[in-house]
C-alpha cells in the first residue's frame, strides 16, 4: 500500500507537468501558449436558433482557430454556450477584422440581449486536431 504522502507528491506532479506534457504532445514549445475563451450568451427570448446560425456561418476556416464550439444551455432556451481555442491572443484578436466576423457581428448584435459570462483561458490538454 502507498503512502498518503507519496501518493500526494506524485499527484501534485502529474497534475503540474500535465500542461508541459499536453504542450509536448501537441509539438508545442514552451513559448507557444494557445489563447482560449468561454462565453455564455443570452439571446433575446425566441432568438437563440437565429443566433446560433449566425454564430455558427461565421465560424468556417478562420486561420488561427482550433476550435469553435457552440452550445444550447441545457435548462435555459436563450442561452448560448460558446468555447473557442485559438492559436494565440493575437490570432483571435486578427480574427475581429475579418468581413465574414464582422458580418456575423453586425447581424448577431441585434438578436443577443446580454453577455452573461465573458472567461479567458490557457488550454492545456483536449485540443481538437492537436
Amino acid at each position: 500500500m502507498i503512502g498518503r504522502r507519496p501518493l500526494l507528491a506524485g499527484l501534485a506532479l502529474a497534475v503540474a507537468g500535465a500542461p508541459a506534457l499536453a504542450r509536448a504532445e501537441a509539438g508545442m514549445e514552451e513559448e507557444d501558449v494557445l489563447f482560449g475563451l468561454i462565453g455564455k450568451i443570452r439571446a433575446h427570448p425566441g432568438q437563440r436558433d437565429a443566433l446560433l446560425t449566425v454564430l455558427g456561418g461565421s465560424s468556417q476556416d478562420i486561420p488561427g482557430c482550433l476550435a469553435y464550439i457552440l452550445g444550447e444551455d441545457a435548462a435555459d432556451p436563450d442561452i448560448i454556450w460558446v468555447t473557442e481555442v485559438w492559436a494565440s491572443r493575437e490570432a483571435h484578436h486578427a480574427s475581429l477584422s475579418l468581413p465574414a466576423v464582422q458580418a456575423a457581428i453586425s447581424v448577431g448584435r441585434r438578436l443577443i440581449a446580454s453577455f452573461d459570462l465573458n472567461a479567458e483561458m490557457r488550454p492545456v490538454a483536449g485540443i481538437p486536431g492537436r
